[in-house]
């Protein structure tokens, strides 16, 4: 198939290069430096899903209409990208790859003749450099459409993907955003100190914070009526039981999460955005916690400081120690 990629960051990097080994031709949109080493040296996948280079046509804008397009930026990005590109690809389906809550509700604005279908990936990659991407953490990506059940569209996408890359159809894809964007909560801390994933779980006052972010984002979440939808291994039983538990307890979630990482550091999305001066997803991710409670009219204050606190290190360039992010988070008593 002729298949076009938007973003050759870390997934649209990973993406790009296993649809092309898998047999498709591949399109993928780039900027700046990342375009120019695409153009002279492709794409080297390195890490969990082997060791492989692609090159596929590498474009600043696509020109010709794809039978499929994958939307991998980063949220902020997002839709901006659709509209540079809406006159090519809308009537022909999308597929947006995207952390938050945001990103199929955008592209169906933009592109109202286009089937838009969300996917939501597990897998951990750094973006060592331009064209050069380590997946530190092979996992499934997850394939729905709405908030029914599994439909054929996303069965037929499911087959073309699942043969590059591992992907599962799912139903109740709303509810499965939610469910990532609990997972998501791992970013933010990472960012602010510097530090990658694993040594912020392995971090007792760290942890304390983290398994807070995460309850809240569930109790937000079920306060706006949300079914959270399954995804490694949790669903609206597990996450609702797991809000509901004391913060000692419940400390068990990310440690869980940690084992399952592996020992290579895992530098979350929006650390790795801050290594590359560019601005974070913080707003769609911990900021859109605190858009949803204000909307249910609940509490949201550990989201609140941490995503004031991501802002400020993309401010000032400057992490904080733990011990520093301790003391700013004295003030909210957790238990």
């Amino acid at each position: 198939m002729r298949i076009a990629v938007i973003g050759a960051g870390a997934l649209g990097g990973t993406f790009a290069t296993l649809l092309e080994k898998a047999g498709h031709t591949v399109t993928v949109m780039a900027r700046g430096k990342a375009l120019d080493v695409i153009r002279s040296e492709g794409i080297h996948l390195t890490g969990g899903f082997g060791d492989v280079t692609a090159r596929p046509t590498a474009v600043e804008l696509l020109t010709e209409t794809p039978e499929l397009t994958l939307v991998c930026t980063k949220a902020q990005d997002a839709a901006a990208a659709i509209t540079a590109n809406a006159a090519v690809i809308d009537g022909s389906p999308v597929i947006v790859v995207q952390n938050g809550l945001d990103g199929v509700t955008t592209a169906r604005r933009i592109l109202p003749h286009s089937d838009c279908f969300g996917a939501l990936s597990i897998i951990a990659a750094n973006y060592a450099a331009p064209g050069l991407v380590t997946v530190t953490t092979p996992a499934p990506t997850y394939l729905g459409h709405d908030s029914g059940d599994i439909d054929a569209g996303t069965l037929a996408w499911q087959g073309v993907l699942d043969a590059a890359f591992p992907t599962i159809a799912i139903g109740n894809f709303v509810g499965a955003q939610w469910t990532k964007l609990v997972v998501n909560m791992l970013n933010a801390l990472p960012a602010v100190t510097g530090l990658s994933v694993q040594q912020v779980v392995d971090d007792d006052g760290l942890r304390r914070i983290l398994t807070a972010s995460m309850r809240e984002t569930v109790r937000v979440g079920a306060a706006r009526g949300v079914r959270f939808g399954a995804l490694q291994r949790l669903g609206d039983r597990r996450l609702r039981g797991f809000a509901g538990l004391p913060l000692s307890i419940g400390q068990l979630l990310p440690r869980l999460m940690r084992a399952r990482m592996g020992d290579v550091p895992n530098l979350g999305s929006t650390l790795q955005s801050l290594r590359r001066g560019q601005l974070t997803e913080v707003d769609h991710l911990n900021g859109v916690v605190v858009r949803e409670a204000a909307a249910a009219g609940v509490a949201a204050p550990v989201n609140i400081l941490l995503t004031a606190l991501v802002h400020e290190v993309e401010a000032t360039g400057r992490p904080l120690t733990p011990a520093e992010v301790l003391v700013r988070f004295a003030p909210l008593r957790l238990r």
